[in-house]
């Protein structure tokens, strides 16, 4: 499983394949210097309940963490994980 971030203007997207199938996409938007509001999440079918939007989501944490952004989680996935994860409240925003 790999996961990869892009950035563009002011959106940006971790994707994460198996080899070159793609599993699942998870956008958000930059807000501005301080935050990010994550907006989607989806995941390829054949792929559900393997954990995969939890990678890309804890992809994305480890991204904002350094950069000291916070996250707003309005996509219901990021939301709910974001409740049950106690080891990622560091970076949401509040």
């Amino acid at each position: 499983m790999e996961i990869t971030l892009k950035e563009r203007d002011n959106k940006g997207q971790a994707m994460a394949k198996t080899g070159e199938k793609k599993a699942g996409v998870m956008t958000y938007s930059i807000a501005n210097d301080d935050f990010i509001i994550i907006d989607h999440t989806e995941v390829e079918p054949k792929f559900k309940g393997k954990g995969i939007g939890k990678k890309m989501l804890y992809e994305i944490v480890e991204m904002a963490r350094p950069k000291d952004l916070k996250i707003l989680p309005l996509c219901p996935f990021a939301n709910a994980m974001f409740k049950k994860s106690e080891d990622i409240q560091d970076v949401l925003k509040k």
